[in-house]
């Protein structure tokens, strides 16, 4: 897996701490990726000036759409960007998630980074109705980032799902590990495999009473042994990288997180939108709501984006 080339980075005029930016420019001097700086805006006072013609409202646009461009290269003036190829887009759209999609499939970006908001009581993300439509749609990975640094010599986190023998959850795996190993050459970092496994049905021992959960737990708990264990022979990844508990995926993946210290989870989303969305959500959200570092959000490798 290379390293990321084309990247698409989403600016928020009201992330004064530039986030996002930040970290793309570390990763594109790095890797020698090439950014696009992406602002969508909308006013929609600018819709109902009913006494403006249709041409003077696409003139108030277009000096809007230039002032944020304005805006932007100041912005960038602020950082060191000599060794970095940038380019700048402003549009103006009234759903920024879509904006953001369509830009990324019109020029083929092989990755959007975008910032979050923190909670200040707990530190942990927040994470906005964009950001899920991004997860969700995007087509490509979408890295979501928080303000910190990424040392040399950190933590990354490939968070794998053993227990299934379906092939799109095992090819998934493959491209988790493989985007973690491709940021952990970019970054000088670690890589480690983390898994969840499940406890036992809980009524089975009462609707079975032959049912040995003890022994039931023993075997499961055997059977993602040798399966962690056996990506970890085909990816280099030595067992005392290679972390396996039982619980749910959003207890699990955040505590191995918090006690690596790690800079960043690199985890699978299967993209499931509408109702089934609604109603059972995807792993990967419920773990994202606890996670308190960076996110690199990957899809299935025959993923296509409903706004394709």
């Amino acid at each position: 897996m290379d390293a990321f080339r084309h990247v698409l980075v989403v600016i928020d005029a009201a992330d004064e701490q530039h986030k996002a930016l930040k970290r793309a420019l570390h990763m594109a001097r790095l890797s020698d990726a090439r950014l696009t700086l992406f602002l969508s805006i909308y006013d929609f006072s600018y819709e109902m000036t009913t006494m403006l013609s249709s041409e003077e409202r696409d003139v108030m646009r277009s000096n809007l759409i230039a002032d944020r461009r304005a805006w932007l290269t100041d912005v960038l003036s602020e950082f060191d960007t000599d060794s970095v190829r940038i380019d700048i887009d402003v549009v103006w759209h009234n759903r920024p998630f879509e904006a953001i999609i369509k830009e990324a499939i019109k020029h083929k970006h092989d990755l959007i980074i975008k910032g979050t908001q923190v909670s200040a009581s707990f530190q942990n993300l927040i994470f906005t109705p964009t950001d899920w439509h991004l997860l969700r749609k995007a087509p490509c990975p979408v890295l979501l980032v928080k303000e910190h640094e990424w040392p040399s010599h950190g933590q990354i986190i490939a968070a794998v799902h053993t227990g299934s023998e379906e092939e799109h959850h095992q090819n998934l795996n493959k491209r988790i590990i493989e985007h973690a190993q491709s940021m952990s050459k970019v970054l000088s970092a670690s890589v480690h495999l983390v898994n969840a496994y499940p406890t036992a049905p809980v009524n089975v021992a009462v609707e079975i009473p032959e049912f040995d959960v003890s022994e039931y737990t023993d075997a499961l708990e055997q059977h993602h042994v040798n399966r962690i264990a056996a990506l970890g022979r085909e990816y280099g990844i030595p067992k005392n990288y290679q972390y396996l508990s039982q619980g749910l995926p959003e207890q699990v993946i955040p505590e191995a997180a918090k006690q690596l210290d790690a800079e960043l989870v690199v985890l699978g989303t299967i993209g499931r939108t509408g109702l089934s969305a609604a109603l059972l959500g995807n792993t990967a959200e419920h773990v994202l709501d606890q996670l308190n570092c960076d996110v690199l959000a990957i899809k299935p490798e025959d993923f296509v984006s409903p706004l394709a």
